[in-house]
């Protein structure tokens, strides 16, 4: 299973992942308090281990910002949080050829039904908009056939219920790693460890 750290924008916040190594670590580019500029996003890309993809989150941007990130090097996968439809996957897919990871807000299980139609590579599943630090009822994932980031709430003192239900390709931490609001290392690692025993 795979793990994923978003929400990444202090130069400690790289020291921390590149010593626990993550799969994957997030840069917000829309509008969050964890969001970057793309000189801030450039800087910390450089610091990071050569091992972590770095995962771009937007809202609704133009296709040629998003695709400029990519062709630059400074991301590696989209992931898309905003009413980005087929089209606009489809046209920043013929444009860079990268991975996407289409966010979609669970409330029920033709959420997921409807979901699975998606073109993107992978489903994230989450409650809300993101980054709210809640859960959603995740038995509701388990018919989920495309691989998918399990997101919402998840922390050290619920992350085995998270791997276990519905056996999600990744598991997608933000607040649960945080310590009033900034990366917490020891969280960090806690988290990264219990999901490469687990």
């Amino acid at each position: 299973m795979k793990i994923k750290i978003c929400g990444l924008f202090l130069p400690e916040d790289i020291e921390y992942v590149n010593e626990a190594l993550p799969d994957y670590i997030g840069f917000v580019f829309a509008k969050s308090r964890r969001q970057v500029t793309v000189q801030q996003a450039v800087q910390l890309r450089k610091k990071l281990s050569a091992g972590i993809q770095t995962v771009g989150v937007f809202v609704n941007a133009p296709i040629e910002f998003a695709a400029g990130l990519l062709k630059s090097g400074v991301i590696d996968l989209v992931q898309l949080h905003g009413c980005e439809d087929e089209a606009y996957m489809e046209r920043l897919k013929s444009k860079t050829g990268c991975q996407m990871i289409k966010a979609i807000r669970v409330d029920t299980i033709a959420d997921i039904a409807t979901a699975q139609k998606s073109s993107a590579d992978f489903l994230l599943l989450d409650h809300g908009s993101g980054g709210t630090g809640e859960a959603f009822n995740w038995e509701l994932v388990r018919g989920c056939k495309k691989p998918f980031f399990l997101a919402g709430g998840i922390h050290a003192g619920n992350i085995n219920q998270a791997m276990e239900t519905g056996k999600p390709f990744a598991i997608d931490l933000s607040s649960g790693v945080e310590t009033d609001g900034v990366k917490d290392k020891n969280k960090i690692l806690e988290i990264v460890r219990r999901v490469r025993n687990g």
